[in-house]
């Protein structure tokens, strides 16, 4: 009787620590799910934030475009259609990710000095009381914020991959030109970052899509 108590008290034990470990497990996976839906969360919103700011900051530059041209003059609406040299890319290049996002954050950058320039030659030419000053100022602001939400966005996705250095160098600026080149350089400007964030906005898009519920499809078959 006694090798029988003692058997039945090990099973019992054991069917105990098999319960209790189940439970640990099940814990666990809860935990992780948890985690990995927080994550899912963190990387929708940080996309949706950046996207948002894009669409906003594109449909000011439509009405910077405007307004820069009712600014101008005559022969206003032949001064985007001229081709300048030395004026950043609006294509996203890249396969990857990374790479992509690494582009739309080097392609923003490459606009600052840009941004400064017109807003100079602007200034020299418009009355103080110009519309086009405090709305060049304004997207010069929106473009560095949207680059500090790029940033963000890179790091959260790619911990461990640091952003590269922009090619080529540091970005080339026209020599100095008469008062029809600074307008013409103006409108280009303009218009090639309002096609820019046209580009950003259709690669955020495609960029959640592929990068967000792509994680959630992992957790699941895991999980």
């Amino acid at each position: 009787m006694n090798g029988h108590v003692k058997n039945m008290h090990f099973q019992k034990i054991v069917e105990s620590s098999a319960r209790l470990l189940s439970l640990l497990l099940l814990m666990a996976v809860d935990s992780t799910k948890i985690v990995a839906a927080s994550t899912n969360q963190q990387c929708g919103n940080a996309m949706q934030q950046s996207w948002k700011l894009t669409r906003l900051a594109h449909k000011e530059s439509v009405d910077l475009i405007k307004t820069y041209k009712t600014s101008q003059g005559q022969m206003s609406e032949l001064f985007c259609k001229v081709s300048v040299s030395n004026i950043p890319d609006s294509k996203i290049s890249g396969l990857e990710t990374s790479e992509r996002l690494a582009s739309i954050y080097t392609h923003l950058q490459a606009f600052f000095p840009h941004f400064k320039r017109v807003f100079e030659q602007q200034a020299d030419l418009q009355p103080p009381t110009s519309p086009l000053l405090p709305e060049l100022k304004r997207a010069s602001a929106r473009s560095r914020s949207l680059t500090f939400l790029i940033n963000a966005l890179y790091h959260n996705l790619f911990p461990n991959l640091p952003l590269p250095e922009p090619a080529g160098g540091p970005t080339m600026l026209p020599p100095p030109q008469n008062v029809f080149q600074q307008k013409v350089y103006g409108c280009v400007v303009l218009k090639t970052y309002k096609e820019l964030l046209s580009n950003i906005s259709k690669d955020l898009r495609t960029l959640k899509n592929r990068v967000c519920r792509k994680r959630i499809h992992l957790n699941a078959l895991f999980f």
